[in-house]
């Protein structure tokens, strides 16, 4: 395998979206085997400032795939393009 790939989820403890987009996640990183990186924005002045308003945010590196919900739609396209277990 060339690398793993690893989506990161802007998340806030208190934040219901936040914790419904994570737990959406999971079927989609069993059938994938994507590794999921969450990181609390208010732990990061720069973090909590660009992303504030929008949490949860679903990211590949610097590249959003959704914001306040899962786009179920564009992550399939998404792991169809990057995964190697399409």
């Amino acid at each position: 395998m060339e690398k793993d790939l690893v989506l990161t989820l802007m998340f806030r403890d208190y934040c219901s979206l936040c914790h419904k987009m994570r737990d959406a996640l999971q079927p989609y990183q069993q059938q994938y085997g994507f590794a999921l990186e969450v990181v609390d924005v208010d732990a990061d002045a720069a973090l909590e400032e660009k992303y504030n308003e929008l949490v949860p945010v679903l990211l590949w590196g610097d590249r959003e795939i959704c914001h306040w919900f899962l786009d179920e739609a564009l992550l399939r396209a998404f792991l169809a393009e990057n995964s190697e277990t399409a």
